[in-house]
């Protein structure tokens, strides 16, 4: 099955190598680095490996959209699977293995690589609440491990998915309204090497993500009752 690891990067120069080094082991899977317009030397660190394929993007789009950037490139490319990761170390390339094979086995169209034990006090009441307005029933709602099923890579390269801004509850929502299926695989997860969360960064910012997917949430759900 052809299949790809999809990394968008932002300013990732402290943990890129050492998050690709155990990705660039496993030959089976291509490595995908979107990078989205960084200003420190993360592109220059990436494109000096010829395994690694390379979307730089001119400007800033933000974390989604990049990770849809290459999303669209499989899809263009015919990949029958991607594995979506994050740059900043907290996922662990020994995972990956078992979440493709309870993807196989199961024939699921996702499958999230879970560890709700993880975060802050904040997070635990998004994911809560979240559960409850979207009737989702996943437990770790904003883990960015994921599994993509062909389905799946076709549904989140339109234009419609392109309006989203994060790639957690609004992402699920949109595939479960396309009657896909997704399910959970524990997974360990590192702190991340550097950086911050760009949600859970600040009581602002979780303020402004909570309304704009209480709103998601509503809207999808209202839509589904129509």
């Amino acid at each position: 099955m052809k299949t790809a690891i999809v990394i968008p990067a932002f300013n990732e120069q402290v943990s890129i190598c050492e998050v690709l080094a155990p990705l660039l082991q496993m030959t089976e899977f291509d490595i995908i680095v979107v990078d989205d317009a960084s200003t420190d030397h993360t592109l220059e660190l990436v494109s000096a490996n010829p395994q690694i394929i390379v979307l730089p993007l001119a400007v800033n789009i933000g974390a989604w959209k990049a990770m849809q950037t290459g999303i669209r490139y499989c899809h263009l490319n015919n990949y029958q699977r991607v594995i979506t990761f994050d740059a900043d170390g907290q996922h662990l390339a020994n995972c990956i293995p078992a979440l493709c094979c309870y993807q196989e086995s199961s024939g699921h169209d996702v499958v999230i690589g879970s560890c709700p034990e993880r975060g802050s006090i904040a997070r635990h009441i998004a994911w809560k609440l979240f559960r409850a307005l979207s009737g989702i029933k996943v437990e770790d709602l904003t883990s960015g491990l994921r599994v993509y099923g062909r389905a799946a890579i076709e549904i989140l390269s339109t234009r419609e998915a392109s309006l989203l801004e994060y790639q957690d509850v609004g992402v699920l929502l949109m595939l479960k309204t396309f009657g896909l299926s997704f399910s959970e695989v524990p997974v360990d997860m590192n702190r991340r090497v550097d950086g911050i969360s760009r949600i859970f960064y600040s009581w602002g910012a979780v303020a402004y993500y909570m309304t704009h997917t209480t709103l998601l949430c509503i809207s999808k759900v209202r839509m589904s009752n129509e």
